[in-house]
């Protein structure tokens, strides 16, 4: 027999403040994830937006109008205003480094888009900034305020579901050339940092490691199946990971279907399967089942990004005015970053790399 549950799409800790806003905050970069945070601070209880960055003038000029504040093209320029907060980094991966460090130097807290660098030797140096300058340092993997991911890691950490033993994951999207010739950084190693394993399916690896624990080893492959020409990074890649508690997990992702379809995640847990794929399906060892509907459905859009990114930027802005640490900190966003530059690594060699 079947039970049917349905999720709550707002945790407790968005209760909202009905105070004065107490935050400026400036985005650096107005492409592609641009107008999801700028919606976001606009809803802000904590929060106004002060200013818009970007090197494209005539884009700096039209977010600055349609959000009615002030606009930047050099980001130094508004990071050196006394004002200023807390800056939001949205700007192609390469520019994250210099970019968060930057603004933590000039006294600014830091939410900064996935991934948190292109390499972990810079993702530790940010880390490390962060620790020196006291500011605080936030990265949006935003899917962990999924209300999904919010009742699996719930419900394994109650115990119900015994210990984890397995899982598999597999992550098909679409990305075409249109995308990929869309800006001059996408589809590169030097400016991206490698393919859909650091940008689309690395949600999905920060959600895997969160719900099971500290990598282990790794072995994995990747190609270009059908973009080669197109991009020199991969479109395709699979990956074996043993986990330091001994879970084995098979994880394939690739941007060559023909539409952006849910993740599919499956985790074999002693007393139950949860089974993931936009609703949750829990089946027992005993045969009964669980349903857990999501209010939430979403495709791997744009709209995929929007409502727990609201989540996420409410939450960091309400740990800043608390003085209460952020939980998706740089030790957290360089967990997966080091999962990803591993796979590549091990594909390169064609060997197990250990951690």
């Amino acid at each position: 027999m079947k039970h049917y549950y349905r999720l709550v799409t707002e945790p407790d800790i968005f209760a909202g403040n009905e105070g004065e806003k107490v935050l400026s905050i400036a985005v650096i970069g107005c492409g592609r994830v641009f107008s999801t945070h700028a919606d976001a601070i606009k809803k802000s209880s904590y929060a106004k937006l002060k200013a818009v960055v970007d090197i494209d003038e005539t884009r700096a000029d039209e977010m600055a109008e349609k959000y009615n504040c002030e606009k930047y093209t050099d980001y130094r320029d508004v990071l050196k205003r006394k004002d200023i907060d807390v800056v939001h980094i949205c700007t192609p991966h390469h520019l994250h480094f210099q970019m968060s460090v930057d603004a933590m130097n000039s006294g600014k807290h830091v939410l900064l888009e996935k991934p948190v660098a292109i390499s972990v030797n810079d993702a530790q140096k940010i880390i490390e900034t962060a620790k020196v300058t006291g500011r605080s340092l936030g990265v949006c993997f935003q899917n962990r305020y999924n209300p999904t991911s919010v009742w699996i890691k719930q419900f394994l950490d109650s115990g119900r579901a015994g210990r984890i033993i397995g899982c598999r994951a597999f992550l098909t999207w679409s990305r075409d050339k249109d995308y990929y010739n869309s800006a001059q950084w996408r589809g590169t190693w030097s400016m991206e940092g490698g393919g859909i394993l650091i940008n689309q399916a690395l949600h999905s690896i920060d959600l895997i490691q969160w719900f099971i624990g500290e990598t282990d080893w790794l072995k994995a492959s990747i190609d270009t199946r059908l973009l080669k020409g197109v991009i020199e990074v991969e479109d395709t890649a699979e990956m074996t990971i043993g986990f330091k508690n001994g879970v084995k997990c098979l994880f394939y992702a690739s941007v060559c279907y023909t539409m952006n379809s849910p993740l599919f995640l499956e985790l074999h847990c002693e007393n139950a399967v949860i089974t993931l794929h936009d609703d949750i399906l829990v089946t027992y060892s005993d045969g009964k089942e669980e349903f857990i509907r999501n209010p939430d459905k979403t495709s791997g859009g744009v709209t995929y990004w929007g409502l727990s990114h609201e989540k996420l930027i409410e939450d960091y802005y309400s740990c800043l005015i608390a003085g209460k640490s952020f939980r998706i900190d740089g030790e957290q966003a360089i967990k997966s970053l080091k999962i990803v530059k591993a796979a590549y690594e091990s594909s390169r060699t064609g060997k197990p790399i250990r951690f």
